[in-house]
């Protein structure tokens, strides 16, 4: 008669091991949180600076008194009806590229994919083109409406020709990429034909923060805001669809569920930041390979390092703009081409981004 044998007793040396385990997991834990207060206050400067640095500088005492001490003045009315605007519209562009951004390379499992991976720029483009050059729409408002329904559309469109729910990261990516080819084409085609939806058109599609108001940063923050909860929420099923869908599935995690929400939330980041700006490239892409040097692969402290960390890159290529140029200015997408390109190059030598 066959006996099972007791499993082998545990050595004193086992929960020794796993203490000092756990004590050094809280150690990083520890220390990433402490890198994200100081990555909120490196936020909170660039928005001081992008207040007083300009066309025309101001005093940071005038910024305060601008800020909570109006009193009408020239210098209060710049403070208040422009460079607030437009800082709040930094911030919340930058935190929609950068989540999404993230969001996607975790979702696709393709250390390249960046917002416009899924059509969701050329949505957005091909939309305003044609409210542009055949529905009459001229103001930065009817954009923003413009631009995030083309958005959304894409994304449907991208994920039904992905398979839907059979939709794997590579159909994804094939499909958005057919997409954004084509949409891409029809927009120069109308920009060729119609001369004035071009005029129109130029200025958006460079990514700028200029023409920043109250209305389009409140137009905006709903679409963002609910977009980040949704983004941060997706933190652990997507650290388990790191793992590989055979893992994932069992660990618990509904593939189809989370692979929706998380296009949801890329549609509703990238969609609105697109429409309210135009693409800025390299955030999304450059921002999340940045934090991963410290934070690790743990999607629970990639995702809150970028919402704060790429408005840190907008603001400073929109400050950078106004200053190099002054009185003229760059706009933030040139600037955060200039800037993107040789940082991520170094990123991509120095981690071997290949082998991801």
């Amino acid at each position: 008669m066959l006996v099972d044998s007791p499993p082998p007793p545990r050595t004193a040396a086992a929960p020794a091991a796993e203490a000092e385990a756990a004590a050094a997991s809280r150690r990083r834990d520890v220390i990433r949180a402490a890198g994200l207060a100081v990555s909120l206050g490196v936020l909170v400067l660039a928005a001081l600076v992008s207040l007083a640095v300009g066309a025309k500088p101001i005093p940071l005492g005038q910024v305060w008194h601008g800020l909570f001490a109006h009193t009408g003045t020239d210098t209060d009315v710049v403070v208040r009806d422009l460079r607030v605007p437009r800082t709040l519209l930094g911030v919340l562009v930058g935190a929609g590229l950068g989540l999404s951004g993230a969001v996607m390379q975790a979702l696709t499992r393709n250390p390249l994919a960046d917002p416009g991976l899924f059509g969701i720029n050329a949505g957005a483009a091909a939309a305003v083109v044609t409210g542009t050059a055949f529905l009459g729409v001229t103001s930065l408002t009817g954009y923003v409406w413009f631009a995030f329904l083309g958005a959304a559309a894409v994304s449907v469109v991208v994920y039904a020709l992905g398979g839907s729910r059979a939709a794997t990261p590579v159909r994804l990516a094939l499909a958005g990429t057919a997409v954004t080819a084509a949409l891409n084409g029809y927009v120069f085609s109308v920009e060729l034909l119609d001369s004035a939806a071009l005029d129109r058109m130029r200025f958006w599609t460079v990514g700028s923060l200029a023409s920043a108001n109250a209305t389009v940063v409140a137009q905006l923050a709903p679409f963002i805001a609910v977009g980040t909860v949704l983004a941060l929420a997706l933190a652990r099923p997507l650290n388990a669809l790191a793992l590989g869908d055979d893992q994932a599935r069992a660990l618990g995690t509904r593939l189809t569920t989370t692979r929706i929400l998380a296009l949801a939330a890329v549609t509703l980041l990238c969609g609105a930041a697109t429409a309210a700006c135009g693409p800025i490239v390299f955030v999304g892409l450059m921002v999340p390979h940045a934090v991963r040097t410290f934070t690790g692969p743990d999607q629970r402290w990639i995702l809150p390092y970028a919402a704060v960390l790429a408005p840190v890159l907008v603001l400073v290529s929109d400050i950078a703009g106004r200053v190099v140029t002054r009185p003229g200015e760059l706009q933030a997408g040139i600037v955060t081409a200039f800037l993107g390109g040789p940082l991520f190059v170094h990123l991509v030598r120095r981690r071997k981004m290949a082998q991801l």
